[in-house]
């Protein structure tokens, strides 16, 4: 699948997490992971469409795996802050990361919220970038492979609502 094709999958995912309000549920233990207060990227369908946006015009990783958006003026809203700070901050940079954060979204399927939806969106968008950015196969590989297993918890997630 190529870069474009995954990247549309991303924004339908992104709209199943507007459209699918069911997703997530609230339950004391399932809080939120080093997010700041008030840090929630997608709560309507404006939201959503605009994260769609933050995808069209293009981002960046950086030699150090943080990501940035070409569009500065995008970058500098509110929303694209949010959405930087959340990518940046609470999405792991390496494989090994993202396969233990994995391990912990598929454990909590039965305790899905917004945040670990968000996180389930972002890690999706991120490793869709890097599956498209990384030269060598073995690399794309293990990228592609993460995004497929990202991919197969937002299923499990979509038919259990």
């Amino acid at each position: 699948m190529s870069g474009k094709m995954q990247l549309v999958q991303v924004a339908r995912l992104l709209l199943c997490l507007v459209l699918f309000p069911d997703l997530w549920h609230s339950h004391p233990d399932a809080g939120s992971q080093g997010k700041v207060m008030g840090q929630t990227l997608i709560t309507s369908v404006s939201d959503a469409n605009l994260v769609y946006e933050f995808l069209l015009s293009g981002l960046v990783i950086d030699d150090d795996n943080n990501v940035g958006m070409w569009d500065q003026e995008m970058a500098s809203m509110r929303k694209g802050r949010v959405f930087l700070s959340l990518i940046n901050d609470d999405i792991p940079k390496t494989v090994p990361a993202m396969e233990e954060q994995l391990v912990t979204l598929e454990k909590k399927v039965q305790s899905f919220n917004q945040d670990n939806f968000e996180t389930l969106i972002l890690g999706i968008i991120y490793s869709a970038y890097q599956v498209r950015e990384k030269r060598q196969e073995s690399q794309r590989k293990a990228w592609a492979g993460i995004l497929g297993r990202l991919a197969n918890v937002t299923l499990v997630q979509l038919r259990r609502s």
